[in-house]
């Protein structure tokens, strides 16, 4: 998977397959009292919710991340200028379009990392088809095979 890029107004919100990285310029140095810069990536692990404000015609919009054990801004969009894990973004384009399938994919994401065992539910289904190949073409027997598969479902 390559990355996703979302640029906002204070900086920009990258995707990849471990993590979200916001990535200051200039721009974000200024707005964000002189105090963001660089980079900071976050795992998805890490992050507790997302909260996305859409931009209207006379209004920003922003993507907010809130990271486990961590402090939530709460005071809307001018705190959000300052803070390092927020990205606004203008009404104009396609900005609340693409920043709300950024919050989808961030949603998926951490979902995922909560979740191993769906990831160990299909690995532990493939070696169970595995054997059972095994089994049909006469390599191992059905005593063997019922073995294996309790030793594979835990049982």
């Amino acid at each position: 998977m390559d990355d996703r890029i979302y640029k906002g107004h204070n900086g920009d919100i990258i995707l990849s397959q471990t993590g979200v990285t916001t990535k200051r310029g200039a721009k974000g140095f200024l707005l964000g009292g002189f105090m963001l810069r660089g980079e900071k990536t976050i795992p998805y692990s890490s992050i507790a919710a997302i909260q996305l404000k859409k931009a209207g015609m006379a209004t920003a919009g922003y993507i907010q991340l809130t990271l486990i054990g961590g402090p939530e801004a709460k005071e809307g969009y001018l705190q959000s200028l300052s803070d390092e894990n927020t990205i606004a973004f203008q009404f104009w384009g396609e900005n609340n379009k693409r920043f709300e399938e950024a919050k989808r994919f961030i949603e998926q994401r951490m979902l995922a990392s909560r979740n191993p065992t769906i990831q160990q539910t299909s690995s532990s289904a493939d070696e169970l088809a595995k054997f059972a190949q095994l089994r049909d073409k006469g390599v191992i027997t059905e005593e063997e095979f019922q073995l294996k598969k309790k030793q594979i479902l835990g049982l």
